[in-house]
């Protein structure tokens, strides 16, 4: 029987515990404790190789990219809703599970769910099934599942969850919708300039060609890019394709594209905004967590994974402190993780054992910044890249004309 070592959330604190168990979803039974005490289970190989699994362990094989990528494929909002509805209809779990698993016309769905029943038909808790599908369950889930699944609170708890993963959805799309326009300015405006460098420019280009060194030095320039550009057009377009696939490339790059997202925290008027919805997420996810059972340590470790990136070191760095014995208030305001509204209201919840309303409230009060970003992107943004586009396009028709202005003022 393998060995794990595993760290326990305890009421005096946090123990470090060596077990035997069959596997590291059997780990939580040999203890004797709650699924969601376990915080990590590293398995003792005789190498002295470890694998770390359970509620960190899941999440750090999450932040490889194992679960974001699928879990986009896999409807987890209308499996949360869904499940809910079945199960406060009187429905028992193996039975409403076989009846979404009938509906579902997906196959990548469908097999994620056969995985889960056919765990389940084998007696393992719903939390260990769906930690055996990484693919399409993040670690948020299961934990929710988990803390709940033996009180009987599971359909409120995912349908929590299903009201959680819609206002993310909310959130996003009124974000990707206030960025279509400024998308689709760019695009006709590149492609309007285009169409003057390669195909109005080169005609330009012959007609004053013979005027020499009288045109003025930008209209030479242009001129003469004009002409190159007429004769090599399949070289420019090329160029461009290749610029835009590195572009690309350079965007898979996770080091480059977090680099590049963390700037976005440093612009004036974007970066507030952006940080407090970031924040108004950790929130809303901190509170459903710490609702269903979730002890705070292990709630943190669990949203590491679902706050943006550059408050992830933040993050963990909190849940150091509380693992230390510090309050949650304390450590989210240590580490600029508390908005003025948030702290005050942490420390209430606190006082009165409510933090997990107290965060909920927090994070609605931060909800309407969303309307607010969306506004900037529209009054700001928007008129910026309209004033950008008219100088360029502007710009290259003065000077392609200014020639012809110059000629006739000679004529004259």
């Amino acid at each position: 029987m393998p060995s794990f070592l595993t760290r326990v959330y305890h009421p005096d604190g946090v123990r470090t515990q060596r077990v035997d168990a069959p596997d590291a979803q059997a780990v939580a039974a040999a203890l004797g404790v709650l699924p969601q005490h376990v915080l990590e289970v590293t398995e003792l190989g005789a190498t002295g190789a470890a694998a770390t699994t359970g509620s960190a362990g899941a999440a750090g094989l999450r932040r490889l990219g194992i679960s974001r990528a699928s879990s986009k494929r896999f409807p987890l909002q209308l499996f949360s809703q869904e499940l809910a509805v079945l199960l406060d209809a009187g429905i028992a779990l193996l039975e409403a599970l076989n009846t979404l698993r009938e509906k579902e016309g997906n196959g990548a769905v469908r097999q994620a769910l056969d995985g889960v029943i056919q765990a389940v038909e084998q007696g393992q808790p719903l939390s260990a099934a769906m930690r055996q599908q990484p693919q399409a369950f993040d670690e948020l889930v299961c934990a929710i599942v988990a803390a709940n699944e033996r009180t009987g609170q599971l359909s409120a708890s995912l349908a929590q969850h299903s009201r959680y993963l819609a206002w993310v959805e909310s959130l996003r799309a009124k974000l990707i919708a206030a960025c279509v326009y400024p998308v689709m300015l760019l695009g006709v405006g590149s492609a309007v300039i285009l169409f003057l460098l390669l195909y109005v420019l080169p005609r330009f280009a012959g007609i004053l060609d013979g005027l020499g060194n009288d045109l003025p030095w930008a209209s030479r320039v242009l001129i003469q890019f004009g002409q190159t550009a007429g004769a090599h057009p399949l070289w420019v377009l090329g160029g461009i394709a290749g610029l835009a696939v590195a572009v690309l490339a350079l965007w898979r790059h996770p080091a480059l594209r977090e680099r590049v997202q963390a700037s976005l925290w440093t612009l004036p008027g974007l970066g507030p905004r952006l940080r407090v919805l970031a924040l108004a997420r950790l929130y809303r996810s901190l509170a459903m967590l710490l609702a269903s059972g979730v002890p705070v340590l292990a709630s943190l470790r669990i949203v590491q994974d679902v706050i943006a990136a550059p408050w992830r070191p933040a993050v963990a760095a909190a849940a150091a402190q509380i693992e230390r014995g510090e309050r949650l208030s304390e450590a989210l305001e240590a580490q600029d993780l508390a908005t003025p509204v948030a702290r005050r209201m942490v420390r209430v919840g606190e006082r009165s054992g409510e933090v997990a309303a107290m965060l909920e409230r927090a994070a609605a009060f931060h909800d309407e910044e969303a309307q607010r970003l969306t506004e900037l992107l529209t009054r700001a943004i928007n008129p910026a890249l309209m004033l950008l586009m008219g100088i360029l396009i502007g710009g290259i028709i003065v000077l392609m004309y200014l020639p012809i202005f110059q000629l006739v003022e000679q004529v004259q």
